[in-house]
Protein backbone atom coordinates (compact mmCIF):
# COMPACT_ATOMS: atom_id res chain seq x y z
CA UNK A 1 0.00 0.00 0.00
CA UNK A 2 1.27 3.46 -0.83
CA UNK A 3 2.39 5.26 2.30
CA UNK A 4 0.14 8.19 1.46
CA UNK A 5 -2.95 6.03 0.88
CA UNK A 6 -5.50 5.82 3.70
CA UNK A 7 -5.76 2.50 5.48
CA UNK A 8 -9.09 0.63 5.56
CA UNK A 9 -9.52 1.81 9.14
CA UNK A 10 -9.06 5.42 8.05
CA UNK A 11 -11.68 4.98 5.35
CA UNK A 12 -14.24 3.96 7.96
CA UNK A 13 -16.19 6.62 9.81
CA UNK A 14 -14.88 7.44 13.26
CA UNK A 15 -17.23 6.47 16.11
CA UNK A 16 -17.28 10.18 16.92
CA UNK A 17 -18.66 11.34 13.58
CA UNK A 18 -22.30 12.20 13.15
CA UNK A 19 -22.58 10.09 9.98
CA UNK A 20 -21.64 6.43 10.20
CA UNK A 21 -20.46 6.74 13.79
CA UNK A 22 -21.97 5.38 16.99
CA UNK A 23 -25.56 4.28 16.44
CA UNK A 24 -26.44 2.75 19.81
CA UNK A 25 -27.42 6.01 21.51
CA UNK A 26 -28.94 9.41 20.89
CA UNK A 27 -26.88 12.21 19.37
CA UNK A 28 -26.03 14.74 22.10
CA UNK A 29 -24.98 18.37 22.38
CA UNK A 30 -21.42 17.15 22.95
CA UNK A 31 -21.50 15.37 19.58
CA UNK A 32 -22.57 18.58 17.87
CA UNK A 33 -19.89 20.61 19.63
CA UNK A 34 -17.26 18.08 18.55
CA UNK A 35 -18.54 18.25 14.96
CA UNK A 36 -17.98 22.01 14.99
CA UNK A 37 -14.40 21.49 16.14
CA UNK A 38 -13.61 19.09 13.32
CA UNK A 39 -15.64 21.15 10.79
CA UNK A 40 -18.05 18.32 10.06
CA UNK A 41 -21.23 19.72 8.56
CA UNK A 42 -24.54 18.13 9.53
CA UNK A 43 -28.18 18.23 8.55
CA UNK A 44 -31.40 18.77 10.43
CA UNK A 45 -34.94 18.14 9.19
CA UNK A 46 -38.30 18.87 10.73
CA UNK A 47 -40.52 15.96 11.73
CA UNK A 48 -44.02 15.89 13.16
CA UNK A 49 -44.99 12.20 13.43
CA UNK A 50 -43.49 8.83 14.26
CA UNK A 51 -43.61 7.40 10.73
CA UNK A 52 -41.65 10.08 8.86
CA UNK A 53 -39.36 10.66 11.85
CA UNK A 54 -38.44 6.97 11.72
CA UNK A 55 -37.58 7.25 8.03
CA UNK A 56 -35.30 10.23 8.67
CA UNK A 57 -33.72 8.51 11.67
CA UNK A 58 -32.94 5.43 9.57
CA UNK A 59 -31.49 7.73 6.90
CA UNK A 60 -28.97 8.99 9.45
CA UNK A 61 -30.23 12.55 9.97
CA UNK A 62 -28.57 13.38 13.31
CA UNK A 63 -31.00 16.06 14.54
CA UNK A 64 -34.75 16.27 14.04
CA UNK A 65 -36.71 19.41 14.85
CA UNK A 66 -40.33 19.17 15.92
CA UNK A 67 -41.02 22.63 14.60
CA UNK A 68 -44.02 24.83 15.19
CA UNK A 69 -43.91 24.87 11.39
CA UNK A 70 -46.34 21.99 11.89
CA UNK A 71 -48.92 24.77 12.01
CA UNK A 72 -48.31 25.56 8.34
CA UNK A 73 -47.41 22.06 7.15
CA UNK A 74 -49.89 19.82 8.93
CA UNK A 75 -52.48 21.74 10.92
CA UNK A 76 -53.75 24.08 8.23
CA UNK A 77 -52.81 27.39 9.85
CA UNK A 78 -51.45 30.29 7.81
CA UNK A 79 -48.66 30.96 10.34
CA UNK A 80 -47.00 29.25 13.29
CA UNK A 81 -48.65 31.61 15.80
CA UNK A 82 -51.77 29.48 16.63
CA UNK A 83 -49.77 26.35 17.55
CA UNK A 84 -50.30 25.39 21.21
CA UNK A 85 -48.17 23.69 23.84
CA UNK A 86 -50.52 20.71 23.93
CA UNK A 87 -50.05 20.24 20.19
CA UNK A 88 -46.28 20.51 20.49
CA UNK A 89 -46.20 17.95 23.30
CA UNK A 90 -48.30 15.50 21.28
CA UNK A 91 -46.25 15.88 18.08
CA UNK A 92 -42.92 15.77 19.92
CA UNK A 93 -43.83 12.60 21.80
CA UNK A 94 -44.70 10.90 18.51
CA UNK A 95 -41.35 11.86 16.98
CA UNK A 96 -39.47 10.60 20.04
CA UNK A 97 -41.33 7.28 19.91
CA UNK A 98 -40.52 6.88 16.22
CA UNK A 99 -36.76 7.36 16.56
CA UNK A 100 -33.74 5.81 18.24
CA UNK A 101 -30.65 7.84 17.39
CA UNK A 102 -31.49 11.40 16.36
CA UNK A 103 -31.45 14.23 18.87
CA UNK A 104 -35.01 15.51 19.07
CA UNK A 105 -35.37 19.28 19.45
CA UNK A 106 -38.84 20.76 20.02
CA UNK A 107 -39.98 24.32 19.45
CA UNK A 108 -41.46 26.35 22.25
CA UNK A 109 -44.48 27.83 20.43
CA UNK A 110 -45.60 31.45 20.46
CA UNK A 111 -46.90 32.53 23.86
CA UNK A 112 -45.17 29.73 25.76
CA UNK A 113 -42.01 31.59 26.82
CA UNK A 114 -42.26 35.31 26.02
CA UNK A 115 -43.97 36.20 29.31
CA UNK A 116 -41.06 35.32 31.58
CA UNK A 117 -38.12 32.95 32.09
CA UNK A 118 -40.29 31.06 34.58
CA UNK A 119 -42.92 30.47 31.90
CA UNK A 120 -40.20 29.27 29.53
CA UNK A 121 -38.94 26.84 32.17
CA UNK A 122 -42.41 25.50 32.91
CA UNK A 123 -43.15 24.74 29.27
CA UNK A 124 -39.67 23.43 28.44
CA UNK A 125 -40.10 21.01 31.33
CA UNK A 126 -43.35 19.78 29.78
CA UNK A 127 -41.60 19.00 26.50
CA UNK A 128 -38.82 17.12 28.27
CA UNK A 129 -40.97 15.27 30.83
CA UNK A 130 -44.13 14.55 28.82
CA UNK A 131 -42.65 14.19 25.32
CA UNK A 132 -39.10 13.08 26.10
CA UNK A 133 -37.28 15.52 23.83
CA UNK A 134 -33.56 16.14 24.22
CA UNK A 135 -33.61 19.91 23.72
CA UNK A 136 -35.89 22.86 23.07
CA UNK A 137 -35.69 25.75 20.62
CA UNK A 138 -36.90 29.30 21.11
CA UNK A 139 -36.78 32.43 19.03
CA UNK A 140 -35.02 35.68 19.86
CA UNK A 141 -31.50 36.91 20.57
CA UNK A 142 -30.80 39.43 23.31
CA UNK A 143 -34.47 39.57 24.27
CA UNK A 144 -34.51 35.83 25.02
CA UNK A 145 -31.09 35.58 26.65
CA UNK A 146 -32.37 35.50 30.24
CA UNK A 147 -34.81 32.69 29.46
CA UNK A 148 -32.06 30.71 27.74
CA UNK A 149 -29.79 31.24 30.73
CA UNK A 150 -32.41 29.97 33.18
CA UNK A 151 -33.21 26.91 31.07
CA UNK A 152 -29.55 26.00 30.68
CA UNK A 153 -28.93 26.48 34.41
CA UNK A 154 -31.80 24.04 35.02
CA UNK A 155 -30.30 21.43 32.69
CA UNK A 156 -32.36 22.09 29.56
CA UNK A 157 -30.29 22.17 26.33
CA UNK A 158 -31.40 25.16 24.24
CA UNK A 159 -31.13 25.80 20.52
CA UNK A 160 -31.58 29.51 19.81
CA UNK A 161 -33.16 31.00 16.68
CA UNK A 162 -32.31 34.46 15.33
CA UNK A 163 -32.59 36.36 12.08
CA UNK A 164 -36.05 35.81 10.63
CA UNK A 165 -38.22 34.62 13.52
CA UNK A 166 -41.53 33.29 12.10
CA UNK A 167 -43.42 33.76 15.37
CA UNK A 168 -42.94 37.52 14.85
CA UNK A 169 -44.55 37.44 11.40
CA UNK A 170 -47.13 40.07 12.27
CA UNK A 171 -44.55 42.46 13.72
CA UNK A 172 -42.23 41.92 10.76
CA UNK A 173 -45.02 42.29 8.22
CA UNK A 174 -44.13 39.03 6.51
CA UNK A 175 -40.92 37.04 6.10
CA UNK A 176 -38.23 39.51 4.96
CA UNK A 177 -34.51 38.75 4.89
CA UNK A 178 -32.88 39.94 8.12
CA UNK A 179 -29.46 41.48 8.78
CA UNK A 180 -29.18 43.67 5.70
CA UNK A 181 -27.43 46.98 6.35
CA UNK A 182 -24.79 47.80 8.94
CA UNK A 183 -27.13 48.39 11.88
CA UNK A 184 -29.15 45.22 11.28
CA UNK A 185 -25.96 43.18 10.80
CA UNK A 186 -24.50 44.48 14.05
CA UNK A 187 -27.71 43.62 15.89
CA UNK A 188 -27.65 40.08 14.50
CA UNK A 189 -24.07 39.66 15.70
CA UNK A 190 -25.06 40.95 19.14
CA UNK A 191 -27.99 38.52 19.21
CA UNK A 192 -25.74 35.61 18.23
CA UNK A 193 -23.18 36.41 20.91
CA UNK A 194 -25.92 36.95 23.50
CA UNK A 195 -27.45 33.49 23.01
CA UNK A 196 -24.00 31.89 23.09
CA UNK A 197 -23.17 33.74 26.30
CA UNK A 198 -26.49 32.62 27.77
CA UNK A 199 -25.53 28.98 27.15
CA UNK A 200 -27.33 27.95 23.96
CA UNK A 201 -25.65 24.90 22.41
CA UNK A 202 -26.40 26.06 18.85
CA UNK A 203 -28.23 28.80 16.98
CA UNK A 204 -30.44 28.80 13.89
CA UNK A 205 -29.80 31.62 11.41
CA UNK A 206 -32.87 32.08 9.23
CA UNK A 207 -33.07 34.25 6.09
CA UNK A 208 -29.73 35.98 6.68
CA UNK A 209 -27.30 37.16 3.99
CA UNK A 210 -24.74 34.42 3.34
CA UNK A 211 -21.78 36.69 4.08
CA UNK A 212 -23.21 37.67 7.47
CA UNK A 213 -24.04 34.06 8.36
CA UNK A 214 -20.44 33.10 7.52
CA UNK A 215 -19.18 35.89 9.79
CA UNK A 216 -21.40 34.74 12.66
CA UNK A 217 -20.28 31.13 12.17
CA UNK A 218 -16.63 32.15 12.30
CA UNK A 219 -17.08 34.22 15.47
CA UNK A 220 -19.14 31.71 17.46
CA UNK A 221 -17.84 28.65 19.27
CA UNK A 222 -21.26 26.97 19.06
CA UNK A 223 -22.65 25.44 15.85
CA UNK A 224 -24.75 27.59 13.53
CA UNK A 225 -27.68 26.05 11.66
CA UNK A 226 -28.62 27.79 8.43
CA UNK A 227 -31.99 28.00 6.77
CA UNK A 228 -31.54 30.57 4.06
CA UNK A 229 -28.15 31.45 5.53
CA UNK A 230 -25.87 30.32 2.71
CA UNK A 231 -23.32 27.51 2.54
CA UNK A 232 -20.91 28.44 5.33
CA UNK A 233 -22.96 27.64 8.42
CA UNK A 234 -22.03 24.53 10.40
CA UNK A 235 -25.33 22.81 9.62
CA UNK A 236 -28.45 23.16 7.50
CA UNK A 237 -32.14 22.66 8.30
CA UNK A 238 -35.14 22.37 6.01
CA UNK A 239 -38.84 21.77 6.59
CA UNK A 240 -39.26 18.21 5.41
CA UNK A 241 -42.39 18.85 3.34
CA UNK A 242 -40.47 21.52 1.41
CA UNK A 243 -37.42 19.28 0.99
CA UNK A 244 -39.45 16.31 -0.26
CA UNK A 245 -41.77 18.23 -2.57
CA UNK A 246 -44.98 17.88 -0.56
CA UNK A 247 -45.58 21.62 -0.25
CA UNK A 248 -48.03 23.08 -2.76
CA UNK A 249 -47.23 26.30 -4.59
CA UNK A 250 -44.08 28.36 -4.18
CA UNK A 251 -41.41 27.46 -1.69
CA UNK A 252 -38.78 29.82 -0.26
CA UNK A 253 -35.70 30.60 -2.36
CA UNK A 254 -33.45 28.68 0.04
CA UNK A 255 -35.31 25.38 -0.46
CA UNK A 256 -33.94 22.59 -2.62
CA UNK A 257 -36.52 19.93 -3.43
CA UNK A 258 -35.07 16.42 -3.44
CA UNK A 259 -38.26 14.63 -4.51
CA UNK A 260 -41.80 15.31 -5.72
CA UNK A 261 -43.81 13.35 -3.18
CA UNK A 262 -46.93 15.43 -3.81
CA UNK A 263 -47.05 14.11 -7.36
CA UNK A 264 -46.24 10.55 -6.27
CA UNK A 265 -49.03 10.49 -3.67
CA UNK A 266 -51.47 12.13 -6.05
CA UNK A 267 -50.75 9.52 -8.71
CA UNK A 268 -51.16 6.72 -6.18
CA UNK A 269 -54.49 8.10 -4.95
CA UNK A 270 -55.83 8.47 -8.50
CA UNK A 271 -54.73 4.93 -9.40
CA UNK A 272 -56.44 3.57 -6.28
CA UNK A 273 -59.65 5.47 -7.04
CA UNK A 274 -59.68 4.18 -10.63
CA UNK A 275 -59.20 0.58 -9.46
CA UNK A 276 -62.13 0.94 -7.06
CA UNK A 277 -64.36 2.46 -9.76
CA UNK A 278 -63.45 -0.25 -12.27
CA UNK A 279 -63.74 -3.12 -9.82
CA UNK A 280 -60.07 -4.04 -10.17
CA UNK A 281 -59.60 -3.55 -6.42
CA UNK A 282 -60.06 -5.51 -4.31
CA UNK A 283 -59.13 -8.54 -6.36
CA UNK A 284 -59.16 -12.18 -5.24
CA UNK A 285 -55.72 -11.85 -3.63
CA UNK A 286 -57.01 -9.01 -1.43
CA UNK A 287 -60.06 -10.94 -0.20
CA UNK A 288 -60.68 -13.46 2.59
CA UNK A 289 -62.51 -16.75 1.98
Amino acid sequence: MNASSPSPAQNQASPATLYGGVTNRRVTVRDLAAAKQRREKWSMLTAYDALTAGVFDEAGIPVLLVGDSAGNCHLGYETTVPVTMDQMVMLSAAVVRGTKRAMIVADLPFGSYQESPAQAMRNAARLMKEAGVGAVKLEGGERSARSIELLVEAGVPVMAHIGLTPQSVHALGGYPVQGRGDEAAHQLLRDAKAVQQAGAFSVVLEAVPAELAAQVTEQLAIPTVGIGGGPDTDAQVLVWTDMAGMTAGRVPKFVKQYANLRAVLGDAARAYAEDVRSGAFPAAEHSFH
